[in-house]
């Protein structure tokens, strides 16, 4: 097991990386990712993904910064805690924000476009070791981790450093290379959910655990897994925030 300071050193190396304007390559239980923390870097990942241009960044953070930043409803985001304090499983949160945090201030308005859709934007929490040290640092320092997963799009999640094709992990001017990522089993990215609507945006990992939770603790009802043969990997692995009304 890595010890506690290797994950520290790992973190600093990833904050100090995108704060300089590069782009890391970063592990999460739900894959790996590549992710900078401005709006050139971003663009590159885009391009050398292939990514559509309507899709939008993810951003990682902890569950504090995710309190600050959403304005959900309470029931919404007691929802959110549930999930990740009492069960630790890894969400993606989507949800309207206040874009005077200080984390959206740093943001130029078109990375705050190319991050967000109708006032919404979608956070990942608690997905992993690595993640909860990386965010706890984003926040002391107010740095954005935006990104994406590191596939070309509509190929599915890299579950490995060494299933990355060395066209799209040249980009990275900083690899973490953490091994086998506990999500593998799924085959899919991390589900996210709009907590204003209530809308699955994406069925991925721990789809089952999440959707249980939901329905014994908050009386709310899931849509049924189709399983992967009715969703293949390519089409879980990739989400656009909507751009409605």
């Amino acid at each position: 097991m890595r010890q506690d300071s290797s994950i520290r050193t790992d973190a600093r190396r990833v904050i100090d990386t995108v704060k300089a304007g590069g782009i890391a390559l970063v592990p999460n239980d739900t894959g790996y990712a590549f992710c900078g923390s401005s709006l050139e870097p971003l663009r590159k990942i885009f391009e050398r993904k292939k990514r559509g241009s309507h899709k939008r960044n993810a951003m990682a953070a902890n569950l504090d910064t995710q309190r600050e930043l959403h304005t959900l409803d309470a029931r919404a985001q007691e929802m959110v805690d549930a999930l990740v304090l009492d069960h630790d499983l890894p969400i993606a949160v989507v949800g309207t924000f206040r874009v005077d945090h200080p984390i959206m201030s740093k943001l130029n308005p078109e990375l705050l476009r190319e991050s967000s859709a109708a006032g919404t934007v979608a956070l990942l929490l608690n997905a992993g070791t690595f993640h909860n040290e990386v965010c706890r640092l984003s926040q002391e320092e107010v740095v954005p981790l935006l990104g994406s997963s590191a596939n070309f799009s509509g190929t599915g999640t890299r579950f490995r450093v060494e299933d990355i094709p060395q066209e799209l992990l040249s980009v990275a001017d900083v690899v973490i290379n953490h091994g086998l990522r506990r999500g593998h089993v799924y085959k899919r990215a991390g589900t996210v959910i709009n907590f204003n609507t209530m809308e699955v945006v994406r069925i991925g990992a721990f789809y089952e655990m999440i959707s249980d939770v939901l329905r014994r603790s908050f009386n709310v009802e899931l849509p049924p897994d189709p399983g992967t043969d009715a969703l293949p990997s390519g089409h879980l692995n990739e989400f656009a925030l909507k751009d409605v009304a």
